[in-house]
């Protein structure tokens, strides 16, 4: 996605952080210049000479034209943090394993309890990182041996056991920056639940793979997310009728809601919403079908994360008003509910709420707060604003997410 303009010294920051997020005194060292200089440039306070900006163009890696050039800059990504461990299983790279396959409904435990812990665990990130190396290979071995055995339904409920840690993965790889590995297990989650020949969790597969689709900056992936999920609605409506499947169908909707809303289509979005999944989650209630946490509070959270795209903050404030993410399932799902709200206040200049529900995030899933665009940005930005008042403590937020 491309932001607005950006002064001189805002691209100076942006690429640095980019391009190895290195700290102001290495690259005002290598530049010869003092790092409170390049602190100066940065806050737009000076204006660096066509010599400094020159060298800084070469150090940062970038043509000078990108620092001097009206339009904007791709946003910020998500940093890359997959474990690197994680990575090397789903390539392939693990010890060979030709010992008896575990069983079926003990992968499934270890698989249900990396959903909780990756749900409901404040260090997520470190703690599913320690159990998914093995459970990958373990699975993807018991696949393997299954696959050619005798045993049938053993065999389909391997391959359920699989589906559902990939969905794990990709939203894992997702929220580490893994973009390339989490469309990967997308993909191999999608064709586990159909060897399986189970249409609820190839309808969940589709949605896993949409959220990666809305994860891209380009428009036509966005659009695609909408296609994918509406074209597994259709093909849900012909499994039988269950909470479970209305679930999904529910949560596959408000992919296409999110689709809409990220193109702008404003209208269209707030009518899929209200008469597609909201009824839906009217009639399920509060629930976590294959691990989408659909129901009513999620579409209500739905609802102000419209207004919020839209910039209409202070309806999007309003609607926050009404919802209480306390007791949903997913620390995730509670995570962005209150960066959303942070970034309506931030739309409306109320420093000071920003910082509180900052704050209040860092205590709620501070490995996501360092991992998430959005609040990198809104810190940065909050850095170079904020009233003397709330300095130090930004400075301080700034310091332990380690953003300089």
């Amino acid at each position: 996605m491309i932001s607005p303009k950006l002064p001189v010294g805002q691209k100076v920051k942006y690429y640095r952080r980019r391009n190895g997020n290195r700290t102001q005194a290495a690259i005002a060292g290598l530049c010869g210049i003092t790092e409170r200089y390049l602190q100066q440039i940065e806050a737009g306070q000076k204006v660096p000479s066509a010599e400094v900006l020159a060298r800084l163009a070469a150090e940062l890696g970038v043509p000078l034209a990108a620092l001097l050039s009206e339009d904007g800059v791709e946003e910020s990504q998500a940093p890359l943090t997959a474990a690197p461990a994680v990575a090397r299983a789903l390539m392939g790279y693990d010890r060979p394993r030709s010992s008896t396959p575990a069983s079926p409904g003990a992968l499934r435990e270890r698989v249900e309890q990396a959903w909780r812990t990756w749900q409901s665990s404040k260090d997520r990130f470190t703690n599913v990182a320690l159990v998914l190396p093995e459970l990958i290979g373990d699975v993807e071995h018991a696949v393997r041996v299954y696959r050619n055995g005798c045993d049938a339904e053993a065999r389909r409920e391997v391959l359920r056991v699989a589906a559902d840690l990939y969905g794990l993965l990709r939203s894992y790889c997702r929220r580490a920056g893994r973009l390339d590995l989490s469309l990967m297990v997308a993909d191999r989650a999608i064709r586990a639940a159909e060897d399986a020949d189970d249409p609820v969790r190839i309808a969940a597969a589709q949605w896993n793979l949409g959220h990666v689709l809305l994860s891209h900056s380009e428009p036509a992936a966005v659009e695609e997310a909408k296609e994918v999920a509406l074209r597994a609605v259709e093909q849900l409506h012909q499994a039988p009728v269950t909470a479970e499947a209305r679930a999904v169908e529910g949560a596959l909707e408000l992919v296409a809601v999110v689709s809409d809303a990220r193109r702008h289509h404003w209208w269209s979005a707030r009518e899929r919403l209200e008469q597609r999944a909201a009824p839906i989650a009217g009639q399920v209630g509060e629930g976590n079908a294959h691990w989408t946490v659909f129901g009513p509070t999620n579409v209500a959270m739905h609802a102000m994360s419209i207004e919020m795209l839209a910039g209409e903050a202070s309806e999007g404030l309003r609607l926050a008003d009404q919802i209480d993410a306390r007791e949903l399932p997913s620390r995730e799902r509670q995570f962005t509910f209150g960066l959303e709200l942070a970034r309506c206040h931030d739309l409306r200049r109320e420093d000071a709420a920003v910082l509180v529900h900052l704050l209040d995030l860092e205590d709620v899933a501070p490995e996501d707060l360092a991992r998430s665009p959005l609040a990198r940005d809104m810190i940065s930005d909050l850095q170079q604003r904020v009233r003397p008042t709330f300095r130090r403590q930004v400075n301080e937020l700034v310091q332990r997410l380690q953003l300089v």
